[in-house]
């Protein structure tokens, strides 16, 4: 996916921009990149690739070259940036996080009106942040233009702008679907889209932009330059997965929605009367910890950390691009913790299941490692649709996702009529899904958090959450 950080102030920013980029880490492995403007160097900028080598590492280095009272920075899992640009409506560095589905459309569309060029990538594809660019200098000015970037893509775009005249502006995407969060210090102004990037660098809360909003920042104050719009469709796989432990998101922390999401999973379990029998309940690391300390509150059950993650080495931060070798990191990180598993039957609670293909190799582990039964439950329903917002994963197609192939794999062509239905435990299709799912990964028994449950521990009005990968609904 990706993040960014912004700073405009009355004093030096530099280590700003690098620490507040560098906290967000977690949302993208491929590549980040600093820009500071300062009035003797003008705009010093710096990418790198960080696939195999964490932000901090990348850029400590280059620190020395930056200087200035104003900068963004970014984390991406998407194209190269921020990019410098130059046109009628002045220079600027931009930065983006979303999915553009009609990338190709708009490129076409810009050269029948009379453009000529995009530098290309080396698949001849057209940088996403440089397409968001043109579409932004199509307007008479950046707002008009950033509301008409907007409008024109299928999908979803959050953008970042710093401008020559000192000042950022910042856009939450139409629907609101990723946070932008504004912070204030004594000497100026931050934007980020994680809070608790910006409060460990002494900035309060100030501001949280709505949906569609565009703000404009300088170190003395900010203005709204475009308003909220009314409609939001925030991400649900925020709180469930993406978002850090310490991000607040329309008011509702993520550690604390997720020991929630625990607790409603293992009362509505109870409820049915279908809670196994087993000597721990444990979370798969990191973001399953959570959920799993709320199940194993409510459920009774002890909760217990039959194996640890090794990260000094290999933190999730980065991981290598190639599936084999991802593949053999996520073995290697796994460390047994022998009297917690072997003889055990063992509750484990994970975030989602996407793929499945870690889970397979987690589950293989603990057989191998002497567990007696692993039982397996999803903080979140069965993933049925590639998400067309946000850029989530490197895979695309829905029969990357477990849940879809299992269900062409029982059903075919038919199976895409009756999502809905497996989707739903109570159903008879639902229970051929989560039987199928058992075999294939190896599982004692299977179980998903219900979307009402999922929503209740959210807890903010459901018809402001994007539940797309789930439903496929806008």
């Amino acid at each position: 996916m990706g993040g960014f950080f912004g700073a405009v102030s009355h004093r030096d920013i530099v280590m700003d921009v690098f620490f507040g980029t560098d906290y967000h880490s977690h949302l993208g492995t491929r590549s980040a990149g600093m820009a500071v403007w300062s009035p003797e160097k003008g705009c010093t900028r710096e990418i790198h690739s960080i696939a195999n080598t964490p932000f901090r590492t990348r850029f400590e280095k280059d620190l020395p070259d930056f200087a200035g009272c104003i900068g963004i920075g970014c984390i991406s899992d998407a194209d190269p940036q921020p990019l410098l640009i130059r046109s009628h409506l002045g220079t600027y560095a931009i930065t983006t996080v979303g999915q553009i589905n009609n990338a190709e459309q708009l490129v076409q569309d810009y050269f029948s009106n009379g453009d000529h060029q995009f530098m290309a990538m080396g698949s001849g594809r057209v940088n996403s942040t440089e397409l968001v660019a043109a579409l932004i200098n199509q307007g008479k000015d950046l707002a008009d233009g950033i509301r008409h970037a907007q409008a024109r893509i299928d999908g979803s775009m959050t953008i970042l702008l710093m401008t020559e005249d000192k000042a950022i502006i910042a856009a939450r995407d139409r629907f609101g679907r990723l946070p932008v969060h504004v912070g204030k210090d004594a000497d100026g102004y931050c934007v980020a889209f994680e809070s608790f990037a910006y409060q460990k660098l002494g900035y309060k809360n100030e501001y949280e932009l709505g949906p569609a909003e565009i703000l404009r920042i300088t170190a003395d104050g900010y203005e709204t330059l475009s308003p909220a719009g009314k409609d939001m469709k925030i991400c649900a796989f925020l709180w469930t997965y993406y978002g850090y432990p310490n991000s607040n998101y329309e008011g509702v922390n993520v550690e604390v929605m997720r020991v929630r999401n625990g607790e409603i999973m293992a009362r509505d379990e109870v409820a049915r009367g279908s809670l196994p029998k087993v000597d721990y309940v444990a979370g798969v690391p990191d973001s399953g910890v959570p959920h799993a300390i709320g199940y194993a509150n409510r459920s009774g059950k002890p909760f217990a950390r039959p194996f640890v993650k090794y990260t000094p080495t290999w933190p999730r931060s980065f991981m290598p691009s190639n599936q084999a070798m991802r593949d053999q990191v996520a073995k290697m990180k796994q460390i047994p913790v022998p009297e917690l598993i072997e003889g055990k039957k063992l509750l484990f609670v994970d975030d989602s299941i996407v793929r499945g293909t870690q889970l397979q190799s987690t589950v293989d582990f603990l057989y191998e490692s002497g567990a007696a039964e692993v039982h397996m439950r999803s903080a979140c329903p069965p993933i049925m649709y590639a998400c067309k917002y946000l850029n989530f994963s490197r895979n695309n197609s829905d029969m990357d996702l477990l849940a879809r192939r299992i269900v062409n794999e029982l059903e075919g062509a038919e199976g895409l009529e009756h999502l809905e239905d497996y989707a739903d435990a109570k159903t008879e299709r639902g229970k051929c899904l989560l039987h199928a799912i058992c075999e294939k990964l190896g599982f004692d028994s299977l179980g998903y958090q219900s979307l009402d449950g999922l929503l209740e521990a959210i807890g903010i009005d459901r018809d402001k959450i994007c539940t797309y990968c789930w439903t496929g609904k806008e």
